[in-house]
């Protein structure tokens, strides 16, 4: 269907929503808001088309897709947190790659999971009614008015842990830690050392 002429960035907000956060400083609101519109994408369009196109041999049955990830991120998640996350994907990748005799195309869910739905805005506890925890983008998990208050200025550091976790897999991905020769430093000499089959599979890596 061609797009809606109508559909502008804030479109959405003439239509009912739910799982939304309930900001006290309006002010505040529109100041992050306001900030956020003015940083760039933290996916430029070019990476999309590629990803549109890998995604299209998946349909056609030419590549095999894999995706992994936390179901919910910290906004203190390390670089080696990241790393590990990276190596265990590329892991699970190669030997798929190695049984299908396929490219795998690896989509990691990282970097961006800050926020989360709840069956329920308020949380309760010995009486005492406090928004629910929506997770680090939003608000803190400590049960406390002060950190349950939602706070628009986390979506400003999400925006930046974002940024700086997908800048760290960019430079994983293609600064030659991905390099199959390199297998051995990804923690596959445990697996590959008890069967056969991981022999094989480390001899033919090699």
């Amino acid at each position: 269907a061609p797009p809606n002429p109508l559909w502008t960035p804030s479109s959405w907000r003439s239509h009912p929503a739910k799982q939304q956060p309930v900001y006290p400083d309006p002010t505040a609101l529109a100041a992050a808001e306001s900030r956020l519109r003015t940083l760039p994408a933290l996916v430029a369009a070019e990476e999309l088309r590629a990803l549109r196109a890998e995604l299209a041999a998946v349909a056609s049955g030419d590549r095999f897709i894999l995706q992994g990830g936390d179901c919910a991120e910290s906004l203190d998640e390390t670089e080696d947190g990241v790393s590990d996350t990276i190596r265990a994907l590329f892991k699970m990748a190669v030997v798929l790659l190695w049984g299908s005799c396929q490219p795998v195309v690896k989509i990691g869910r990282i970097g961006g999971q800050f926020a989360k739905p709840r069956s329920d805005d308020y949380e309760t506890k010995d009486g005492v009614s406090l928004p629910s925890y929506r997770g680090e983008n939003i608000n803190a998990a400590d049960f406390t008015p002060k950190a349950r208050t939602p706070d628009p200025n986390r979506m400003l550091r999400g925006y930046h842990h974002s940024a700086a976790t997908t800048n760290l897999v960019r430079a994983l991905a293609n600064g030659g830690f991905a390099d199959l020769r390199k297998v051995r430093e990804w923690g596959m000499s445990d697996w590959s050392s008890r069967t056969q089959r991981g022999k094989d599979y480390v001899a033919t890596a090699e």
